[in-house]
């Protein structure tokens, strides 16, 4: 089926992304290179932890996923409830449109949650979301 190519494309990418870092463990140091914003200014990035989030959930550990990064997994949950929804679309040969429409205050909003989580984790009450 022609119209699934692009949807089991991008699954067969991720996949392979799933599959390096699964294999290949970021928390054992030197097989990923370090986050320049920690380098430079020693303050954790909305990144920060994401690739051992994404470790934790290629290997079923929801609890390590959540305390590496809670927002990387809130991102996967929502991109793969998107591609659920795009699959779904291909399947039944209708066209994909996003669910939401998205309007300017959603982006400010999305914004808004990166930026508060990214001081939260910098101070003391934020312990919890330190990678």
């Amino acid at each position: 089926m022609p119209r699934l190519a692009a949807p089991l494309g991008s699954l067969a990418v991720v996949g392979a992304a799933f599959a390096y870092v699964a294999a290949v463990d970021p928390n054992e140091p030197g097989h990923y290179p370090a986050c320049p914003f920690l380098t430079v200014t020693g303050l954790y990035c909305p990144g920060c932890g994401g690739l051992r989030s994404a470790h934790a959930v290629a290997h079923g550990d929801l609890g390590a996923a959540l305390s590496a990064n809670a927002l990387a997994v809130l991102l996967l949950a929502g991109l793969a409830v998107g591609w659920l929804h795009w699959t779904s679309r291909a399947v039944r040969a209708r066209a994909y449109s996003f669910p939401v429409r998205l309007r300017a205050w959603h982006w400010w909003a999305a914004g808004g949650a990166l930026v508060a989580f990214t001081v939260v984790r910098n101070t003391p009450l934020g312990t919890a979301l330190i990678p």
